[in-house]
């Protein structure tokens, strides 16, 4: 009897462990943690702080300062960089301020940006900033003279290109978020969809014993192959262009002795 009780006890210790555990472990897999909000930014490239695709970033910061992130790309990706600067609201910020987001490849080469507003001008008055930068698909391969984006590590810097000087220093807050859309790894226009030269058809082969018997009339009738022309381009002899060949040497001939007995003895000649 004690040992019946002792199973039984067992039995609902173990059920009611599971049952709290359920939610953990939905389909034999531990459910994956909430990702942190990341409250740190690199001064350079060296110190840049990684960031997860959908990650959040939120930090404060001052005026005039350098701020890096890098996250990581796969081939196929199209990453979205979304940024929110809160600017001061005192007295000591005067004059606007433009803000710009640049994005960096593993070697360093500045990324283009397809969409979103990459620089900001923010006037005295403004409490935000936004800015966003949507780069290239990511792609598995390129040519080597060409900048195009391939997976690897980039990195977001963000600064104020135009900034007061009475506005050097002054707290601000920055929020990040970085969205990658997967799709086809194959760049644009990789796959011919029409051959550039139209196909040729020289018609169809008939097989020996299917063809017609030759009419006479037909053979007679049939054209015959032009003959040899003889003109001044043809080369056969005799033709027009020998007897002109002949006669200008001749005449080259008779002009070179008589031009040579004119500069040689003038006196001939004048006398």
């Amino acid at each position: 009897m004690r040992v019946t009780r002792l199973l039984s006890l067992s039995i609902a210790t173990a059920a009611l462990a599971l049952a709290t555990a359920g939610p953990a472990f939905a389909g034999g897999k531990a459910s994956p943690k909430p990702r942190t909000t990341i409250g740190t930014a690199g001064t350079s490239f060296l110190t840049a702080t990684t960031v997860q695709p959908g990650q959040a970033a939120r930090l404060s910061a001052s005026t005039g300062d350098y701020l890096y992130w890098s996250f990581a790309a796969a081939a196929g990706q199209t990453d979205r960089i979304a940024v929110t600067i809160t600017l001061p609201t005192d007295s000591n910020r005067l004059g606007a301020s433009t803000w710009n987001v640049e994005v960096f490849d593993g070697l360093r080469r500045r990324q283009a940006c397809t969409a979103g507003p990459q620089t900001v001008t923010a006037q005295s008055g403004a409490a935000k900033v936004s800015l966003q930068c949507t780069l290239r698909q990511i792609r598995s391969w390129a040519e080597p003279w060409s900048s195009d984006p391939l997976p690897g590590t980039y990195f977001v810097r963000l600064a104020a290109a135009d900034l007061p000087e009475q506005g050097l220093g002054l707290p601000i807050d920055v929020r990040l978020r970085i969205s990658a859309k997967h799709g086809n790894a194959e760049p644009s226009g990789a796959h011919l969809k029409a051959p550039l030269s139209p196909a040729v058809n020289p018609g169809a082969t008939v097989a020996p014993d299917a063809m017609p018997s030759a009419d006479p009339s037909a053979v007679s009738s049939a054209p015959k192959p032009v003959q040899r022309a003889k003109s001044w381009f043809s080369f056969s002899w005799p033709s027009t262009r020998w007897w002109w060949t002949i006669g200008g040497g001749v005449l080259a001939a008779v002009a070179g002795v008589a031009g040579y007995s004119l500069t040689r003895h003038p006196h001939r000649w004048f006398s």
